[in-house]
């Protein structure tokens, strides 16, 4: 028999550092200022400061996910690293050795094949369909997939820079920094993954753009929000349809939806037009934006995570991952918890 894989636990870290909405818009020039927490919904968000980093994200993560497996450090078989940004504690970049190598070492899993690779804010969805792959050919009986995103500088920088409105930076100003990190292991068909599917649009690359900055420490990001919004929102409908229809499911099928979390106001005008295009809402459309921000190639876990931390799902609900990212990439990935909802919770 052929063999998938399942999601066996997951495992996230959150910076100890809170920076309120309020505080960044108090730091900027803009006269009259923007109104953000009332665009964004968001409250809060947490920053990295003194050591903590890219690295010190990615490994805090990997140790909470171990906590919550039967799986011991020295038998993780691979290990993918899927992060955005690979930034130390004073800004300056990792290019080697890989991440992947480094977490390894940290979390004691020494024998696990190792690599990086960066898909923007679908990384970790990437990673999950690519260590499915090597799973489902019995290369390896599990992975960990872990991403650290340090990219509170590209608010940091956006701060300095925005001096007019409207700013292709403002979306810059929702970031926030976590780790996040998730094990696969293998599995019958039947019990994994009902649907991985990506797909790159990729005449919209340049409606999204970071790159690291010529004026400032880190990165910086442009973005042209009411067209990446409006593309979104136009694409996704069909796309979900269609790699739904391919794994003999519908919409109406989903018990939970977790998008991609950018900004409240964005996923509900994606949630409206999901209700308009499928005549059914799921239960819920997972929000965690407000205490959170947008975390990039790991918020659709920090979202998972925190919701599983609550309590909010049962064995058999059917979740589904919605994932955006830069390029434009937009990935789902759709599953039951089952048995990984006792795992979680007081």
């Amino acid at each position: 028999m052929t063999t998938g894989s399942y999601i066996e636990s997951i495992g996230i870290k959150l910076p100890d550092k809170k920076v309120s909405t309020q505080s960044i818009i108090d730091k900027m020039k803009l006269s009259p200022p923007i109104q953000l927490e009332k665009i964004s919904g968001i409250k809060e968000r947490r920053f990295c400061s003194g050591d903590e980093n890219t690295i010190s994200l990615a490994v805090d993560a990997a140790k909470d996910c171990l906590t919550y497996s039967s799986i011991n450090d020295h038998d993780i078989e691979m290990i993918i690293y899927c992060s955005i940004s690979k930034f130390k504690s004073d800004l300056s970049y990792y290019y080697e050795p890989s991440i992947s190598t480094i977490v390894k070492q940290k979390i004691g899993a020494n024998g696990a094949l190792s690599f990086d690779i960066s898909n923007a804010c679908a990384g970790m969805a990437t990673g999950i369909h690519i260590a499915n792959d090597f799973i489902q050919r019995r290369v390896v009986n599990n992975c960990m997939i872990v991403s650290g995103e340090f990219i509170s500088n590209i608010c940091n920088n956006a701060i300095q820079s925005i001096e007019t409105s409207p700013s292709p930076e403002f979306a810059s100003l929702t970031v926030g920094d976590a780790g996040a990190a998730v094990i696969l292991e293998k599995t019958a068909n039947e019990n994994g993954f009902e649907v991985l599917n990506l797909q790159t649009f990729s005449k919209y690359s340049k409606l999204c753009i970071g790159k690291l900055s010529t004026k400032y420490p880190g990165a910086q990001m442009f973005t042209q929000m009411q067209k990446l919004q409006k593309v979104s929102i136009s694409e996704s409908p069909s796309f979900v349809e269609q790699s739904l229809r391919e794994a003999g499911l519908s919409y109406s099928d989903i018990d939970y939806m977790i998008p991609h979390q950018t900004a409240k106001r964005a996923i509900m005008a994606g949630a409206i037009n999901f209700k308009e295009y499928f005549g059914y809402s799921p239960k819920e459309i997972i929000i965690t934006v407000e205490l959170m921000g947008n975390t990039a190639s790991t918020t659709l876990f920090l979202a998972l995570y925190h919701q599983l931390q609550q309590k909010k799902f049962r064995k058999e609900d059917r979740i589904l991952l919605l994932s955006f990212a830069s390029g434009l990439v937009m990935g789902v990935i759709v599953f039951k918890l089952n048995e990984l909802v006792d795992k979680y919770g007081q």
